[in-house]
This record gives C-alpha cells, sequence and structure tokens, in this order.
C-alpha cells in the first residue's frame, strides 16, 4: 500500500507559493516607491534620538507578506494599511498617538483615508508610517519655542511656578532651568524665563525586528507573521531588485 504524503501546513503552501516570486519581476514593481519612501523617512528622522535608518528591503518584504503581485490588493493597497476593520490607518492619522511626528511632513496633507486606500504609493508610505510610528517611543518634554529672547517678570502674592508659566506661554521645567536658586516664590521676585511648550516627543525607538514587526504592526491576526517575514526577507535579499534612479 503506498504512502500518503504528509499533509502540508499553510505556512508551508504560503512558503511554496512566494518562492516564486524570487523569479517573478512583478514582485519586484514596488521596489522604487519603496526605496523613495524610505529614503524620505530615513532622512526625516535621523536626527531623533537613536534611529537606526530603515532597510527598505524589510519593507519590500513586509509587501511580500501582506499582499504579494498575484494578490488583487497588490495593485492598491500593497501594504494592507486601510482595509475593511484595520485601525491602523485611523491611528496614522489621528495625531493623538504620534504619526504627526513619524509622518514625513511633505506628506501629511496628502495622505488621507481615501487616498492610502486607493493610491498604491501613498499606500506604501502610510504603512510605513505607522510602522514607525509603533517603533517610537514618545515622552511628553519641554520644549523651547524659537524665540530666543528672555524675558523677565516679576512675581506677585498668590503666584506658584506653574500659574506664571501657564500665563507667560512657557513651563514649570524652562522656569526652574533658568532660576536655580528660586526654590521659594517671593512677591517682588524677578524671574527669568524663555517661551515654551510641552510637547510630545520621540525619545527613542523599540529595536526593528520582524519579531516585534509582528506584534505591534501586524497585531495577533496571523501567528505565523514573523516566520513569514523571516522567509520573505530571506528571498528578497536573494533575489534582484529593480533598477531605480538615484534620488537626492
Amino acid at each position: 500500500m503506498a504512502m500518503q504524503a504528509p499533509t502540508r501546513t499553510g505556512f508551508e503552501r504560503w512558503q511554496d507559493g512566494v518562492s516564486k516570486a524570487v523569479s517573478d519581476v512583478k514582485w519586484n514593481s514596488w521596489d522604487c516607491e519603496i526605496q523613495r519612501a524610505v529614503n524620505e523617512y530615513n532622512r526625516h528622522l535621523r536626527g531623533t534620538s537613536g534611529y537606526v535608518p530603515l532597510d527598505w528591503q524589510l519593507i519590500k518584504a513586509m509587501l511580500w507578506v501582506e499582499t504579494g503581485a498575484h494578490d488583487p490588493q497588490w495593485n492598491a493597497k500593497p501594504m494592507q494599511i486601510g482595509v475593511s476593520g484595520d485601525p491602523g490607518l485611523a491611528s496614522l492619522l489621528s495625531g493623538k498617538e504620534g504619526g504627526d511626528l513619524t509622518l514625513v511632513p511633505g506628506w501629511k496633507r496628502q495622505l488621507t483615508v481615501a487616498s492610502v486606500r486607493t493610491i498604491p504609493a501613498y499606500n506604501i508610505r502610510a504603512g510605513i508610517g505607522y510602522l514607525l510610528m509603533r517603533m517610537a517611543r514618545f515622552e511628553h518634554r519641554s520644549v523651547l519655542d524659537a524665540d530666543p529672547k528672555v524675558y523677565e517678570i516679576g512675581v506677585k502674592p498668590g503666584d506658584s511656578m506653574d500659574k506664571m508659566a501657564r500665563a507667560q506661554g512657557t513651563t514649570i521645567e524652562t522656569l526652574r532651568k533658568l532660576n536655580p536658586t528660586a526654590t521659594v516664590l517671593r512677591p517682588g521676585q524677578v524671574l527669568k524665563y524663555r517661551k515654551a511648550s510641552v510637547q510630545n516627543v520621540i525619545a527613542g525607538w523599540h529595536p526593528i525586528s520582524t519579531t516585534l514587526i509582528a506584534q505591534r504592526y501586524k497585531g495577533r491576526r496571523d501567528p505565523n507573521y514573523a516566520r513569514k517575514l523571516d522567509y520573505a526577507l530571506s528571498l528578497v535579499r536573494k533575489g534582484k531588485a529593480a533598477l531605480c534612479a538615484q534620488s537626492s
């Protein structure tokens, strides 16, 4: 009696399909768009604390996992952000979770729910922006305004650091730094201050890995996501990329 071939798992069947991508140029169709987008984000974020330049091939591998050249969404939503039931796009565009800091300034007005769902270049940029938002660590910090002038204000009865900071458009931290000896306020005392505000800033970054991408970008919707991303990335690194004009 002939032995029956073992049943292949869903992950193995997926591997069979994506393995063909290495020799199929259709799977490289977004290479240049990915490279341009990644370069834009790397320039925008390179001054933030601890930022490690994003690898464009990692994003390409994400596209291979999310859709792939034979998926109907490849030509509209290759990164799948903005699909029905996905909260990622709303989180990115809300400006309440840090997306306003990770997005390249020139793209903020162009990325809308409608454009991200219909224009693949925008979908890629939104997907990268959301990924970076989920990888960033945010903190609220005192940030000085561009105005370099140092002002003075007299302390009045009943004043506190908090009350004076709010009234003068500055922060308690700024007042304390410019007046280190003013531990107790007295009427008539003169304090120095600069214009400042408390803002949400990028304080650092989680180390980007396939495992963390699976957790923070994809969530728990696909338990094999990290394995798929590792496999796709290995294929991407072996394959040939499309030839792209170098961006300045």
